[in-house]
C-alpha cells in the first residue's frame, strides 16, 4: 500500500500539479487570480484548460462536470463528456477556457425563493479558481459560482466569497492603522467537526422514516442508551475502523485533511475532524465530506445519518465551526501574541468579533435554523437557541480590567495601557472548554457550535464574516481620523466592551436559570424555532448590514427567506405524511395482530380450563385496543391537519401552523405508538427499534 503522502491530493488539480503541468508564465498568471483576484484573459485560461484535461484524463476521467452548491443545501453536477467528433469518424478529447471559465446548467428547477419563475430556465456557473478542480469517480469537478441570467446568486459559494472579501477589506484597513504596510489579504479559516451515526444497511432499509426523513420518526426508549458514558471516545468497533480507513483514503485521496475521528457520546455517533484551511475551500470540503461518508458507509453495509436529531432521547449531532482570521503572512489575528504591538491589535479584532455576536446574533441563530436543528438546539446536548460567547476567566478578566480603568489581576497584575503593557502570554487552551456556549473562545480562535450536522457551513461562516467586517469598518472610520490612535484606540475598546459584554457568558447554557438571566435581565434573543428567527433575516439592520458590505442583494435576501421557509414546511410536512403512512399500514396492523393472537390465546386456555382468570391476557388486551384506537384517531387527526395546513395562507403563516399544529399532533401520535412498541413483542414489531438500530454495528 502507497504511503499517505504518496496519494495524498493525487486526485486533486492542485498547487503542484499546476506548476507541473502549466508554464511558467500560464502559472504565475493564475496564481495572480488566485491570490490577489486579478483578471484571467482567456489565453490563460484556455492553457489551464488543456493542462486540466489531459491530466484528468491521464487519471482515467471522461467526463467534467461545473460542480456548484445551489439552495437546496447539497451539491450538484451536469456532466458533460470531453469528446469532440473527429473528421474521420472518431473522437478527440477536448476542453476548452470557455467551457472551463462558464457553463449553462438548467436553473429553473432549483430552488430560488421567487428569483427564477419554471420557464426562466438559464442560469450559468462560473468556475472558483480558489478551489481545486478535482475528479470524483470518473469526472473532473471544476467548483463553481452558481447565478441566474439576470445575475442574481443561486448558490451558497457566491455570498460567501462576497463576505471573504468584504471582510478582506475592512481588516486591511485595521492593519494598516498599526502600520502594517506588507499584508495584502486577510483570510478566515475554518475547520469544521463533523457528527454522523452510522446504523446497519439492512435495518435502514426496514426504516420508512429513515428513508424518507433521516431520522426515526417512532421508537420506545431501549433500556440501555447512553447513560453510561462508555461510547465516548470508547474503542472504535471493526465495522466502523474499517469504514473510517476507506473513508480517511477517499477523503485524502481528494485533498481533504482529515485529522481526528473518535466515537462520540451517543452509541451509534461518530466525529471527523479536519485541519482548519481557507473558508472557502473549507466550506466546499465539507460538502465532499459529507458526500463521500454516504458513500464509502454503503459499501461496507451502513447507512450514514447526518440528520441533527436520528435519535430521541439521545445525543443529536452538530457540526462545530471553529473560525479565525489571518494574514496572507500566515500571521493569526485572533492569537494574543508576545509584543505590545501584537496585544492591542488582538483586543481589537477580539472586541471586534464580541461586538458582531451581540449586534447581529440573530443573523447567527438564522445561519444554523433548520427543522431538524430546532430538535437539537437547547436539548441538554447542543448549546441553547440563546447566542452567547464564552471566554474564559482569564481573557474576562482583561478586559474587565479594561472597562473599569484597573490594574488587571492577573499573573502579571500590569495596568492595561495598550501599546505599553504586554498582556498575560495565552496558551493555546489557557480556559476549560464550556460545550454549553454557542460562540466560544478556545486559545486563538472562536468555535460556533450551533450547526447542524446536515447543514452547509456556508452559511454560518457568511454571516460570521460579514457581521464582523461591519465591526472592523466602524472601527476603521472611527480611528482613521483620530488625531492619538492610542487614546483612541483605548477608548473604542473599553466603549465596546462595556456595549456588549452582556453577550459575554462564562457559565452552564444548559442552566433554566440562564436562559431567563438572558432574555429577561440581559436583553438576549431567544429564538427557538426555524419560524421564531428566519423572518429576522429581512429586519433592516440586517438587509443594511448585507447589502451594504455586497455580500446579498435583497432580492437575493428575500429569496433565502422564502426558500428557508419553504424548506422547513416541506421537511416537517412529508415527516407528518410518513408518520401516517408507517402508523395506519404498519404500526397498526402489527398491534392489532398481536391482540388479536393474545385474544385467541385467553380464549383456547378458557376452552381447556374453563374459569381460567385469564387477568393478564384480558387487560392487555384491553390495554392495546385502547392504544390501537388512540393510534387511529391520532392518525386521523394528523392527517386532517396536514390537509388543513396548505390553506394557512402565506408561508410565514403555514410554518407557524406546523410549528404549532403539525408538530404537536406528531407529538401525540408518536406517544401512543411508543408505547404499543414498549408492550409488542419484537416478532409482531414490523420494523428495527432503537436498540437494534443502535446496537447493530459491531
Amino acid at each position: 500500500m502507497a504511503a499517505v503522502p504518496e496519494y495524498f491530493g493525487s486526485m486533486v488539480f492542485d498547487d503542484r500539479v499546476m506548476k507541473a503541468n502549466l508554464s511558467a508564465e500560464v502559472y504565475q498568471s493564475l496564481k495572480k487570480t488566485i491570490d490577489e483576484g486579478a483578471k484571467l484573459n482567456l489565453g490563460v485560461a484556455n492553457a489551464v484548460a488543456a493542462a486540466m484535461k489531459d491530466w484528468a484524463v491521464a487519471q482515467g476521467a471522461t467526463h467534467f462536470t461545473h460542480w456548484f452548491q445551489p439552495l437546496t443545501g447539497i451539491t450538484a453536477e451536469k456532466h458533460d463528456s470531453f469528446i469532440t467528433p473527429s473528421p474521420d469518424g472518431g473522437v478527440i478529447m477536448e476542453f476548452s477556457g470557455r467551457e472551463l471559465i462558464r457553463g449553462e446548467p438548467d436553473a429553473s428547477s432549483f430552488p430560488s425563493g421567487g428569483l427564477r419563475a419554471t420557464f426562466e430556465a438559464r442560469g450559468y456557473t462560473a468556475w472558483d479558481p480558489t478551489s481545486y478542480a478535482f475528479i470524483k469517480g470518473k469526472t473532473l469537478c471544476i467548483p463553481t459560482a452558481f447565478c441566474s441570467y439576470s445575475g442574481e446568486a443561486l448558490d451558497k459559494k457566491t455570498p460567501l466569497l462576497r463576505s471573504m472579501e468584504a471582510l478582506n477589506r475592512q481588516a486591511l484597513r485595521i492593519l494598516r492603522l498599526f502600520g502594517n504596510d506588507t499584508v495584502k489579504r486577510v483570510s478566515t479559516a475554518v475547520g469544521p467537526e463533523q457528527e454522523y451515526f452510522l446504523v446497519d444497511a439492512k435495518m435502514y432499509e426496514r426504516r420508512r422514516d429513515l428513508r424518507f426523513t433521516g431520522r426515526t420518526l417512532f421508537g420506545a426508549k431501549p433500556p440501555k442508551g447512553q447513560e453510561m458514558d462508555d461510547h465516548y471516545f470508547g474503542v472504535i468497533k471493526p465495522r466502523v475502523a474499517a469504514f473510517m480507513e476507506d473513508l480517511n483514503e477517499e477523503l485524502w485521496k481528494l485533498g481533504v485533511l482529515a485529522k481526528t475521528q473518535h466515537n462520540e457520546v451517543a452509541p451509534a455517533q461518530h466525529e471527523l475532524a479536519p485541519i482548519y484551511t481557507t473558508t472557502n475551500i473549507a466550506t466546499d470540503h465539507n460538502q465532499l465530506t459529507m458526500e463521500i461518508m454516504q458513500k464509502v458507509a454503503a459499501r461496507h453495509g451502513l447507512v450514514c445519518l447526518l440528520h441533527e436529531k436520528p435519535f430521541v432521547g439521545v445525543n443529536g449531532s452538530g457540526k462545530h465551526n471553529n473560525w479565525s482570521i489571518s494574514t496572507d503572512a500566515g500571521v493569526n489575528l485572533l492569537s494574543p501574541g508576545d509584543t505590545p504591538y501584537e496585544n492591542a491589535q488582538f483586543l481589537l479584532f477580539l472586541c471586534a468579533v464580541i461586538k458582531a455576536v451581540d449586534d447581529y446574533q440573530d443573523l447567527l441563530r438564522i445561519s444554523v435554523a433548520t427543522a431538524g436543528n430546532d430538535h437539537r438546539l437547547g436539548a441538554n446536548e447542543a448549546p441553547p437557541a440563546v447566542v452567547s460567547i464564552f471566554l474564559g476567566d482569564e481573557l474576562n478578566g482583561v478586559l474587565e480590567a479594561i472597562d473599569h480603568e484597573t490594574p488587571y489581576q492577573g499573573a502579571a497584575r500590569t495596568k492595561m495601557k495598550l501599546g505599553v503593557d504586554i498582556l498575560p502570554k495565552f496558551s493555546k487552551d489557557t480556559t476549560d472548554r464550556n460545550r454549553t456556549s454557542p460562540f466560544a473562545f478556545t486559545g486563538n480562535k472562536f468555535e460556533f457550535r450551533m450547526v447542524g450536522s446536515s447543514d452547509s457551513i456556508a452559511c454560518a461562516n457568511i454571516m460570521i464574516n460579514t457581521a464582523v467586517a461591519e465591526s472592523l469598518k466602524l472601527y476603521a472610520d472611527r480611528l482613521e481620523g483620530a488625531e492619538n490612535f492610542p487614546a483612541a484606540l483605548q477608548e473604542l475598546l473599553r466603549q465596546t466592551i462595556r456595549e456588549h459584554k452582556r453577550i459575554i457568558f462564562n457559565g452552564n447554557g444548559y442552566d433554566d436559570a440562564w436562559i431567563t438571566e438572558a432574555t429577561e435581565k440581559r436583553g438576549l434573543l431567544n429564538y427557538r424555532t426555524t419560524p421564531d428567527c428566519v423572518p429576522h433575516l429581512l429586519d433592516e439592520k440586517n438587509v443594511r448590514l448585507l447589502t451594504s458590505h455586497g455580500v446579498l442583494t435583497l432580492e437575493e435576501l428575500t429569496s433565502r427567506y422564502e426558500v428557508m421557509m419553504e424548506n422547513y414546511c416541506k421537511t416537517i410536512l412529508i415527516e407528518a405524511n410518513t408518520m401516517v403512512d408507517m402508523a395506519r399500514t404498519e404500526i397498526l396492523p402489527a398491534v392489532e395482530s398481536f391482540a388479536l393472537d393474545t385474544a385467541r390465546g385467553a380464549a383456547a386456555k378458557r376452552e381447556l380450563v374453563p374459569g381460567c382468570p385469564c387477568g393478564y391476557e384480558s387487560e392487555l388486551v384491553k390495554k392495546l385496543s385502547a392504544l390501537t384506537d388512540q393510534m387511529a384517531a391520532k392518525t386521523a387527526e394528523l392527517e386532517q391537519a396536514v390537509l388543513e395546513v396548505s390553506s394557512a395562507g402565506d408561508i410565514a403563516q403555514e410554518a407557524a401552523a406546523v410549528r404549532d399544529v403539525i408538530l404537536c399532533k406528531m407529538g401525540q401520535l408518536r406517544l401512543a405508538c411508543d408505547e404499543a412498541e414498549s408492550l409488542t413483542p419484537k416478532k409482531y414489531w414490523p420494523f428495527p427499534t432503537y436498540g437494534d438500530l443502535l446496537f447493530g454495528v459491531r
